[in-house]
């Protein structure tokens, strides 16, 4: 699986945690802009980010450093973040 492959899924995936854990409504993670700043436009707060990095941990088996929270503002950085994790 190349790369860009991998983060489209991972970014998918992500956008799909993000819709159930946080009951987004007219959204599907197909449609999810994975650009969007996730505390200024959608709203998320820390706990909310918390509660997802917490799902996508039990899915990808990783760790998110609670120090790296604050550059997670997006869909994308969030999958980045994983695809990294996930290499090393």
């Amino acid at each position: 699986m190349s790369v860009e492959t991998k983060e489209a899924d991972i970014i998918l995936r992500v956008a799909e945690v993000m819709i159930d854990e946080l009951k987004l409504e007219d959204v599907t993670p197909a449609s999810f802009e994975p650009d969007i700043d996730l505390v200024d436009e959608i709203g998320i707060d820390s706990m909310d980010l918390a509660t997802v990095a917490l799902v996508l941990q039990d899915h990808y088996g990783i760790r998110f450093d609670e120090d790296d929270y604050p550059t997670l503002t997006t869909v994308r950085k969030i999958a980045a973040y994983i695809a990294a994790r996930l290499e090393s």
